[in-house]
């Protein structure tokens, strides 16, 4: 059988399949630097457990409410300059947010609260650009794949902080905002000058479905934009069943995910480690959850493209069993080798969840409106960060660690348990 080209020639195909994936790089490196602009904060361990929780939380409700506007938005104004916009209004916060260091706690949430508003102008947008570019048979994989360095992003916003301590040891606390931003600085450059938004800005028509179904929905989501306005998108998703099934599983996992990634640094050092090695041995988190988010929604296009509930199933009981595990260890020792395996085994199955809910954004948005439902899953999953950030922030004050670990083994054993019960239904 004759390969499908989605409607170009072979020489059209050839320069579609070039584009397509210098895009995907491109937007996932700027992706991966964007982080080390709004997760080095976790990584200063002199701000106490309220103040990192009221931080971290001020910068998820403000990311996730930036979500639900910006990925609207983002497709009525233009995903460039919405993505372009992003990186530079944060790395502008990030030098503010160093200057007043050690201001009063409301002076410093104000602005790492503009840094979330700033940063949600990026993602759901992206996914539209992905979508732009990489066919329905391979978003779970294009969509894993960016998603990925988002993962790793969490290991470079840590090795940021690391290497401004090293560097500028006079500067302290100061130097995880300066230090970090120039790799963000740097990509968006590249990104200017090479990134191509779509097909039609490299002189190639659209790309055509080979899935009927997806090519029918976009056609009746065109319709549906034209008929009904440019904000119907939000009624025509939040009507969908399904849709909401995923809001609660992205919710679930991004409590679950920043339970672990803003706590797991304090929690070791509480437990005799320096703070250098505390995030050093923490890498191990956002490394699992780099290839997990890479290799499962990539598995879902071949083994579940109509019913990726089914991964979230797997991975939530997964990340369950390894969180369970860590809470018993101690870090010393082989003990400390098991944590880093089971650390890096729960990210690898909590950012597996997440990076299945943006394919799936791509599948029920389409290129009309998949930036408009991943805002909205967005939203969703920022607001269980925002609620884990202010209710660990004062409960670990504390020292009421197990309850960090039994409350995000919970929450990853109901998004299987959800997921399981739902995902017969499931036809994007």
């Amino acid at each position: 059988m004759k390969d499908f080209r989605y409607g170009y020639t072979a020489d059209e195909y050839k320069k579609f399949k070039r584009n397509a994936w210098l895009y995907l790089l491109l937007f996932s490196l700027l992706y991966c630097a964007h982080y080390c602009s709004r997760l080095n904060i976790s990584n200063i361990t002199t701000f106490s457990e309220a103040e990192l929780g009221i931080l971290s939380s001020v910068l998820f409700w403000t990311y996730g409410i930036g979500h639900l506007i910006n990925g609207r938005l983002g497709e009525i104004v233009g995903i460039r300059r919405f993505i372009i916009l992003s990186v530079l209004l944060s790395i502008i916060a990030n030098i503010f947010m160093g200057v007043s260091l050690g201001s009063s706690i409301v002076v410093m949430a104000i602005i790492w609260g503009f840094n979330g508003f700033f940063q949600s102008m990026a993602w759901s947008p992206g996914v539209s650009s992905l979508t732009a570019w990489w066919p329905g048979d391979k978003r779970g994989f294009a969509t894993g794949f960016a998603n990925a360095f988002s993962g790793f992003g969490e290991v470079g916003a840590k090795l940021m902080v690391v290497l401004g301590f090293v560097l500028f040891p006079a500067l302290g606390a100061k130097s995880a905002f300066f230090v970090p931003i120039a790799f963000p600085a740097l990509m968006l450059v590249i990104y200017i000058i090479f990134a191509k938004e779509g097909p039609k800005s490299v002189g190639l028509k659209d790309y055509e479905e080979e899935d009927k179904y997806k090519a029918e929905k976009e056609t009746e989501m065109v319709a549906i934009v034209k008929e009904k306005g440019v904000l119907y998108p939000y009624l025509h998703l939040i009507k969908n069943k399904l849709f909401l099934v995923w809001v609660f599983v992205v919710f679930a996992s991004g409590l679950a995910r920043y339970g672990l990634a803003t706590w797991i640094p304090k929690y070791l050092t509480t437990r005799g480690m320096e703070a250098t090695s505390s995030i050093l041995t923490s890498i191990v988190l956002p490394i699992g959850m780099g290839i997990g988010t890479f290799i499962i929604p990539t598995l879902t296009d071949k083994y579940c493209p109509n019913n990726r509930l089914l991964a979230a199933v797997v991975s939530g009981l997964g990340a369950a069993a390894c969180i369970v595990g860590f809470m018993f260890l101690k870090p010393e020792g082989f003990q400390l080798v098991i944590m880093m395996v089971l650390l890096f085994f729960a990210g690898f199955f909590i950012y597996a969840i997440n990076g299945v809910v943006w394919t799936f954004a791509a599948d029920v948005g389409g290129r009309v409106f998949s930036s408009t439902a991943a805002g909205v899953l967005d939203f969703a999953a920022y607001m269980g960060a925002a609620i884990q950030s202010m209710l660990f922030g004062f409960i670990l004050g504390d020292g009421n660690w197990n309850v960090l670990f039994i409350s995000v083994a919970v929450f990853c054993l109901l998004i299987a348990v959800v997921s399981l019960a739902c995902s017969g239904k499931q036809k994007d």
